[in-house]
């Protein structure tokens, strides 16, 4: 996906408010249809979790006051309100994909308080496989296993302290997974700008060279000494 855009200096992680006012989770209903996964051109190894088709049916888990504009569950889809979506389409921004409509068959309240109505709809959404790519020199990623296809630049990652991405291979998409780093999603300053503008809910925006995953306390990869920039 090309852009003409002046190419942004600055990503961001996106990943859901957990434990926020709009903390908002998703589970998939029967019957769930799946798919074969993507899989890379060059190496031919899956990038990543088998296709969700439809019905797009889920079960809302609400641990907040009040439905999130933005809901992560199972895989790699996400749902986003009809707000979200309008707004996404209004302005132009690129990345996004499907675009199904979710039937929301249950709500259950996972904490106490008010009932919160009725929930917004929802759209079952994935975000691209993007050209950008990160920077290994630059980043602080411990791998279990080096890379080694240059095209999807798969490799096990046990832990990450801050990354950036190659200079020059990002190609304008404002949300996507990028080479080397698929399981987060990435987004651009000016959808990071769109959040804001427009005070969308349950979404949490972390600048790359902060963004912070070690589920199993191993640190930083140890011949690492700079954050990346």
């Amino acid at each position: 996906m090309a852009s003409d855009r002046v190419p942004s200096s600055r990503f961001f992680v996106l990943e859901d408010g957990m434990f926020g006012p709009y903390d908002t989770k998703f589970s998939k209903i029967e019957p769930i249809n799946r798919g074969d996964p993507p899989q890379c051109p060059q190496c031919g190894e899956p990038m990543g979790m088998l296709t969700w088709l439809p019905p797009y049916r889920v079960e809302l888990e609400l641990y907040g006051q009040g439905f999130g504009d933005f809901v992560e569950g199972p895989g790699y889809d996400v749902l986003i309100s009809q707000r979200v979506a309008e707004a996404y389409r209004a302005e132009g921004l690129t990345g996004l994909l499907g675009f199904n409509q979710a039937e929301v068959v249950r709500m259950r309240r996972k904490r106490k308080g008010p009932a919160p109505g009725a929930a917004p709809s929802y759209f079952a959404v994935t975000a691209c496989f993007g050209r950008g790519a990160v920077d290994e020199a630059r980043s602080r990623i411990r791998r279990s296993e080096p890379v080694t296809c240059p095209e999807c630049r798969s490799g096990g990652v046990d832990s990450v302290h801050g990354f950036a991405l190659e200079p020059s291979t990002w190609q304008g998409e404002d949300v996507f997974r990028p080479r080397g780093k698929r399981g987060s999603i990435v987004v651009s300053e000016r959808f990071a700008e769109f959040v804001k503008r427009h005070g969308f809910t349950n979404m949490k925006l972390t600048p790359t060279e902060e963004y912070v995953w070690d589920p199993g306390g191993k640190g930083p990869p140890t011949d690492s000494h700079e954050a990346p920039t």
